[in-house]
């Protein structure tokens, strides 16, 4: 499982074969199969494994913005990619669709756990989307900025939503 985590951190998912990640593991075809029951059972083990490392590696109190946001980035930065690929794949694999969305529920579920509430859903969402993948790869990847400046943005967002809950609880 660890040699096709190694390449799903690094390929494509329809790029890697069974005979590549059974030459990585030093075992053959057949004991993957046997062990596994393919590449999907691979890729599901691989990616529960993943959120599980995922979860215990974010931070999951907004008592220190910067710790918080750097932990998120951490994340991105070793991950990002590989979670960017499988959904550009999505519609094309069947064996994505469930893992993705398992994915989507486990942000979201870390928003709610490491947010001060009560929010509305309104707000959940935007902190869903301020704190998601595509927003990092959308300031990092595709316009360049720098650690520090995402950080900032997004501890911006993240500060003007939690300001507009407290004036509407309050």
């Amino acid at each position: 499982m660890d040699s096709f985590l190694n390449r799903l951190l690094k390929h494509w998912y329809d790029e890697i074969t069974l005979k590549e990640v059974a030459a990585d593991a030093g075992v053959t075809v057949q004991t993957l199969v046997r062990r596994f029951g393919g590449k999907g059972g691979l890729l599901k083990e691989a990616v529960a494994k993943l959120a599980g490392e995922i979860n215990d590696q974010r931070v999951t109190s907004y008592e220190d913005p910067v710790v918080l946001v750097e932990s998120l980035l951490d994340d991105y930065e070793r991950t990002g990619d590989a979670v960017l690929r499988l959904l550009a794949l999505e519609h094309r694999h069947e064996d994505l669709a469930d893992l993705l969305d398992f994915g989507r529920s486990q942000h979201r579920e870390w928003v709610v756990r490491t947010f001060p509430g009560p929010l509305d859903r309104e707000a959940l969402d935007i902190l869903v989307v301020a704190t998601d993948v595509y927003t990092w790869k959308l300031l990092c990847r595709d316009m360049g900025r720098e650690r520090e400046q995402y950080r900032d943005i997004v501890i911006g967002l993240i500060d003007r939503v939690l300001a507009e809950q407290g004036e509407e609880t309050t």
